[in-house]
């Protein structure tokens, strides 16, 4: 093993990704893991009386060559390919996602489909000048009606706040590439793409998914991380980073289930860790202008109900979008469409509720017994299932599922960057949380293998914050994939000189 130790903090997409790629070569590594029992954070694999669940629900699907074959790498027998299919639920109907043109026009109706159209084409004329928030770039790409209609109401219950209050950035990263022109040229004439690179991931048909849910992935990797020699240190909060500049070298505290206390010596830390815990945790202390940067980081959390039913095909989807105010839920998962293995019994099904939240608020607080019941009821007001068809239940919370994107969240994320970057040059944060970035897991995984080349080349080849949402690394615009996982080699970068989108 090499003499500089590395001590990452979570095992999730990120800090297992990075792992993999140091253990890979002869680096001591130690991940310390805050959940006692599931490796991968959100894109674990959640069990409940033999049935799988996906906290989320996780398509493996990337315009990155590089991590695609790391999936490929880690689970080299069990990805499954799956058909992509969505819905949204508006209006007591449902509507195929991506738009299908005569299909939205039909249960629109005609009037309401001009009046669609219209609004399209005033927000094409007269657009909002440098949109500040989500409702006016959403507006901007398909029209005021469209934004009332199929975003305004599902995107309030994800963040629970107005979609005025929400950055632009949010917007422009989950729905980047997509229009109203955009679906409809989709739905009517789709050639097919020269590369991945030209697919927008909002309009992709089919995506991988491993057959016991993303999970299985993850605990694939961490026991080839133990296999390669790495320590996984499971039920260990971090309580302290302590950064000594004499010697460079890092002291990490954390602490067991038990409360005992342990330090690890580290000559780098790579931290998954939501930004705003390990900005307050650090020593020397940072300034009080970070550290309030920090404090005003804001995160959405979110449960899952697990429903298991009886199976009467009710529908095949992947997931539905609830755009209806007077249900709670805000979107639906089918695990048996995921894959037919995360169900033990072929007469059964699982549906998974999904509800917004914040720690601590009504909903987050209620029992799992008052959960399953409301999940149930609402299921029965969708039209998707009789309650005397459910059979069990369970609960799954997720806290800081995601970083919230308010107005002032690139100006926090501004100021932690400048302190952490001057004060503390072996500190490397990764992942969504890490970051205050809500990406999806191919982007975490490529801050995380960049980052592993950064520390194994001992200086700073990239910069993780020019890896944009679908998990390109960009100069002048062009992803340099020039190689498989197992031997990364993508050119750096002047960082003045890269383009990094939604940002």
């Amino acid at each position: 093993m090499r003499s500089e130790p590395v001590v990452i903090i979570g095992a999730g997409p990120a800090g297992l990704t990075a792992a993999y790629m140091l253990t890979k070569q002869n680096v001591s590594v130690t991940i310390l893991e805050a959940d006692p029992h599931y490796v991968g954070g959100i894109s674990r694999t959640a069990r409940y009386k033999g049935f799988h669940f996906d906290i989320g629900g996780h398509r493996f699907f990337s315009k990155s060559q590089e991590v695609e074959e790391l999936w490929s790498e880690i689970l080299p027998n069990d990805m499954l390919d799956r058909p992509r299919s969505s819905r949204i639920y508006y209006n007591n109907r449902f509507f195929s996602y991506p738009l299908k043109a005569g299909e939205a026009l039909r249960k629109l109706g005609p009037i309401e489909a001009a009046r669609c159209v219209l609004s399209y084409l005033r927000a094409r004329v007269k657009p909002t000048p440098q949109p500040r928030n989500f409702e006016e770039w959403v507006t901007n790409q398909f029209g005021a009606r469209l934004f009332n209609i199929f975003f305004k109401t599902y995107t309030e219950k994800v963040w629970g706040m107005s979609c005025q209050e929400i950055s632009a950035d949010w917007a422009a990263q989950r729905i980047k590439g997509l229009s109203l022109q955009t679906a409809i040229l989709n739905a009517l004439w789709k050639p097919k793409p020269k590369s991945k690179g030209e697919v927008i991931k909002t309009l992709i048909d089919t995506f991988r998914y491993p057959r016991l849910g993303p999970g299985m992935l993850w605990e694939a990797c961490a026991e080839k991380v133990r296999a390669q020699g790495g320590i996984i240190e499971m039920g260990r909060k971090v309580t302290g980073l302590h950064y000594n500049e004499f010697n460079q070298q890092w002291v990490v505290s954390h602490t067991g289930p038990d409360g005992d206390v342990r330090q690890e010596i580290a000559g780098h830390v790579i931290s998954s860790a939501p930004m705003r815990q390990l900005v307050q945790g650090l020593s020397p202390a940072v300034s009080p202008e970070t550290l309030d940067a920090a404090n005003r980081l804001r995160y959405r959390d979110f449960l899952t109900v697990a429903l298991v039913v009886k199976d009467k095909q009710q529908f095949d989807d992947n997931w539905i979008y609830i755009h209806d105010p007077n249900v709670k839920v805000g979107r639906i998962q089918n695990f048996k469409s995921w894959s037919p293995e995360l169900v033990p019994d072929p007469t059964l099904n699982c549906y998974g509720l999904e509800y917004f939240c914040f720690e601590g608020d009504g909903l987050w607080n209620s029992s799992d017994e008052d959960l399953i019941a409301l999940a149930k009821s609402e299921l029965a007001k969708v039209g998707l299932s009789d309650p005397s068809d459910v059979v069990d239940g369970c609960v799954v919370r997720q806290p800081k599922a995601y970083p919230v994107y308010d107005d002032d969240y690139a100006k926090h994320v501004d100021t932690i960057r400048a302190e952490l970057e001057a004060k503390y040059p072996h500190l490397h944060l990764v992942g969504r949380n890490g970051m205050h970035k809500y990406n999806n897991q191919d982007h975490a995984m490529m801050t995380a293998m960049l980052c592993a080349q950064n520390i194994l080349a001992g200086e700073k080849r990239y910069d993780l914050w020019a890896v944009n949402q679908d998990a390109e690394y960009h100069e002048s615009g062009h992803r340099g994939a020039e190689s498989g996982a197992t031997g990364l080699r993508l050119v750096p970068t002047r960082v003045e000189s890269e383009t990094v989108s939604a940002s």
